[in-house]
């Protein structure tokens, strides 16, 4: 799974390429009820193709309306829907909605910053595109330490893309298929360690990937960052302790292990046998997710999944650092 943004940079990319006038239209912020976030992206080609989503539909159709038009700007605008009685009839905003929009027009000059943005954000390092509103020069940035989202300041905009969260599950079974299903919808990138070819065969979340390699090599070498998050849920301490071993000695936002909190106690003792300090144990979510009395797998998904959300939303607030 991609950046969420990364397909629409990708396709404005290509039209650029193919020597399309491009306008990339970006949600600066939303007041009331909106049905896409701040951040959210669109893109429209001058020949009417487009990528992405800033609404359910109303503003895309406009947008692409003044497109064929030729109303689009040729320097960055700020645009705001749902002020009036008329655009909330005319655009039918939800519940009194507002949505503001940065509108950029973008040309071949605006290529090789979409190249190191859309390189950033494949290798999973936080960047920020800034954009100067009286030129529409952009500057873009990477590995900044600032925390996810945009700032309007003295006529330039910025925008820091936080790098995608990936989650690691290390056994398969019906808790991880379900944190699985609800991880990707979350905006997780999620794949399955399972080295245990029996329970492999009965794993059949097939958006998922599943890799049969030792949980611990694994970890170290693709879920050992700070944006990685390592959850043991196979119910066997050969496998969970392994995870739990590489995963307490690396820089994951997040770590836990699914038991109760009899079992959640003696996988601590057996850790700290192996070497695992206090501190480095203090980051174990044992037992994992939010104590809301869940029972059936799923119910515990829906633990798991709110635990890391909170963590998340923590964690890119802060820049990246918790």
């Amino acid at each position: 799974m991609a950046h969420p943004q990364y397909a629409v940079l990708e396709k404005a990319a290509d039209w650029l390429a193919e020597g399309r006038r491009v306008w990339l239209c970006t949600i600066l912020e939303t007041w009331g009820s909106s049905p896409r976030p701040a951040g959210s992206m669109l893109a429209v080609s001058d020949d009417g193709r487009w990528a992405g989503s800033v609404s359910g539909g109303c503003l895309e159709d406009d947008l692409l309306q003044r497109t064929a038009r030729g109303d689009q700007p040729a320097t960055p605008v700020v645009v705001d829907y749902g002020i009036s009685a008329d655009d909330q009839e005319r655009f039918r905003l939800p519940c009194g909605g507002r949505i503001q929009l940065l509108v950029e027009s973008l040309s071949g000059d605006h290529r090789e910053g979409l190249r190191q943005l859309l390189q950033a954000l494949a290798e999973n390092r936080p960047v920020s595109r800034t954009v100067a509103l009286d030129s529409g020069q952009v500057t873009v940035e990477v590995d900044v330490s600032a925390a996810t989202g945009i700032e309007q300041d003295e006529g330039r905009i910025r925008q820091v893309l936080g790098p995608e969260c990936r989650l690691l599950l290390v056994g398969a079974g019906e808790v991880a298929a379900h944190v699985a299903a609800i991880g990707r919808r979350c905006g997780f990138a999620v794949t399955l360690c399972e080295p245990r070819e029996t329970f492999l065969r009965g794993w059949q979340e097939d958006e998922t990937p599943a890799v049969t390699a030792l949980p611990d090599d694994l970890v170290m070498a693709s879920f050992s960052d700070r944006f990685s998050a390592v959850l043991a849920l196979a119910h066997d301490p050969r496998v969970d302790d392994m995870a739990l071993l590489a995963a307490l000695q690396s820089d994951c936002f997040y770590v836990g292990a699914m038991g109760s909190k009899q079992t959640s106690s003696a996988r601590r003792e057996r850790l700290r046998s192996l070497g695992v300090s206090d501190t480095q144990l203090e980051r174990l979510h044992a037992p994992i997710g939010v104590a809301i009395r869940s029972k059936t797998p799923a119910e515990i998904a829906v633990s798991i999944i709110a635990d890391l959300v909170d963590v998340r939303h923590g964690l890119l607030a802060g820049g990246g650092a918790l």
